[in-house]
């Protein structure tokens, strides 16, 4: 038997259209001008590789599902068997509830449960709008239980530089470190300069066949006070921009090398601003703790060039 499709929210303006989904939060669609800036999915068809996932609370994956936070030991459903992870929160598969809508705006609103394996309640609150600046998410979250919480958020869409293949798109990255990860389970091992290595894209350049599943940190914003990661496509003088503030310090990028699934690979380049580096509930590096009442604040914009 057929799930329903979920409900679909569409809003429009500054020549921008997305398409975000009552289920997850997810952005379904995004487009400015009849030109694609994220790799998309039907109406009809099941989130794929979590494309325009919302992820919270916590980004990335979480080792064997464990983690300790406050002199307790908690352990998360392992949802990557293949790795052996607890992937990309709670919230990415969730109806969500509407707050408010109007032509280009929608606000969606869910409330993290306390259970065993996050014992922790959050109320999540995410304004999606468009304008001439470009498609903006802005995240609150509240602690709204009796317990501090740990929490995390990011944003899974996989931007598109233009009609190239990837290998062609030009990418700049204002990152001068990368989280170094085993290759089997991608799992966090060092941070590591990325000088003389094929991550160094602080000056922009082409992809070619460099493939990237990694988290950098120590941003550079440039002359707005913005970071600003750019891809774009030479050929056809086109390119997809993503900026966010300093309340993500990290952000994971990700050319979707997907041999298994070779339909899919390296359709677009997953850029996800992150408050915390994976495997920040063991490690407490970045980690947002959540007292009782407190509330976090983040967002980020994708826009056309």
């Amino acid at each position: 038997m057929n799930r329903p499709a979920p409900t679909e929210y569409r809003i429009e303006g500054g020549g921008y259209t997305a398409v975000v989904l009552g289920l997850g939060a997810a952005v379904r669609e995004l487009t400015h001008e009849g030109r694609a800036l994220v790799v998309g999915f039907g109406a009809d068809e099941e989130m794929p590789n979590f494309r325009g996932a919302f992820v919270a609370p916590w980004p990335n994956r979480i080792e064997d599902g464990r983690y300790s936070f406050d002199g307790a030991d908690y352990e998360l459903p392992i949802n990557e068997p293949e790795r052996g992870t607890a992937l990309h929160g709670l919230v990415f598969d969730i109806p969500w509830t509407l707050v408010e809508r109007t032509t280009s705006a929608v606000t969606l609103a869910c409330t993290i449960v306390p259970t065993e394996a996050y014992p922790f309640e959050l109320a999540l609150e995410v304004r999606f709008a468009v304008g001439d600046e470009g498609f903006r998410t802005d995240v609150t979250a509240v602690n709204t239980g009796t317990r501090r919480a740990p929490y995390g958020v990011c944003p899974h869409p996989y931007l598109v530089g233009g009609a190239s293949p990837l290998d062609e798109w030009v990418l700049e990255l204002p990152a001068s470190t990368v989280l170094a990860v085993t290759p089997d389970r991608l799992l966090p091992v060092a941070k590591e300069s990325v000088t003389g290595t094929p991550f160094d894209f602080r000056s922009a350049h082409p992809l070619a066949d460099v493939q990237i599943d990694h988290a950098f940190t120590d941003l550079t914003p440039d002359a707005s006070g913005g970071v600003a990661v750019r891809v774009t496509d030479p050929v056809h003088g086109t390119g997809t921009a993503m900026i966010w503030d300093e309340s993500c310090p990290w952000v994971q990028i990700h050319t979707a090398d997907l041999p298994q699934k070779p339909e899919n690979t390296r359709l677009g380049l997953a850029v996800e601003p992150m408050t915390c580096p994976p495997g920040a509930f063991t490690t407490g590096e970045d980690l947002v703790v959540l007292e009782p009442g407190a509330s976090h604040r983040t967002g980020w914009t994708i826009a056309a060039l």
